[in-house]
C-alpha cells in the first residue's frame, strides 16, 4: 500500500518528466516558428546579420536540451541546460533588438519573446533544482 508522501513524489516525478519533456517540444516549435518567421522579413543586409543570430541562438535552445540527454555525466548534463538557459537569453536579446528595427512585426515578435521567456524560465528551474541536488 502506497503512502500518501510517495504518491506525491511519484507525481512530482512525472511532473518534472513531463515538464523536460514539455520544453525541448516547446523550443523545437518556437525554432520552427521563427525559422518560418524570419523567412517573410526584411532582407537588407543589417535585418540579415540579426536574423541569422537570431536563428542560431534560438534553435540551440532545444539543441542543447537534446545534447543534454546524451550526457555522461549530471555535471555534463547540467553545463547544456546552462547553455540552453543562456541561449535563451540572447534569444531575447535578438527579438527586443528586432523589435526596435522592425516595429511593425512588433505583435507577433512579443509573441516569440512571451515564449522564449517561459522557456527560460523552466530551464532557469530546472537548472536551479540540479544545482540544489549537487549540493546535498
Amino acid at each position: 500500500m502506497e503512502t500518501e508522501n510517495q504518491s506525491v513524489k511519484i507525481k512530482n516525478q512525472n511532473l518534472t518528466k513531463s515538464l523536460k519533456t514539455e520544453v525541448k517540444y516547446r523550443a523545437f516549435c518556437l525554432s520552427i516558428e521563427v525559422i518560418r518567421f524570419l523567412g517573410n522579413i526584411d532582407s537588407r543586409n543589417y535585418i540579415r546579420i540579426i536574423t541569422d543570430q537570431l536563428v542560431r541562438s534560438t534553435t540551440s535552445i532545444g539543441a542543447n536540451i537534446v545534447e543534454a540527454k546524451a550526457s555522461a555525466s549530471k555535471k555534463e548534463f547540467l553545463n547544456y541546460f546552462q547553455i540552453a538557459l543562456k541561449s535563451a537569453n540572447e534569444t531575447k536579446y535578438w527579438f527586443a533588438m528586432l523589435k526596435e528595427l522592425l516595429p511593425e512585426r512588433k505583435e507577433r515578435i512579443d509573441d516569440f519573446l512571451k515564449e522564449t521567456e517561459e522557456i527560460a524560465k523552466i530551464i532557469g528551474t530546472s537548472v536551479l533544482t540540479m544545482k540544489d541536488k549537487r549540493s546535498l
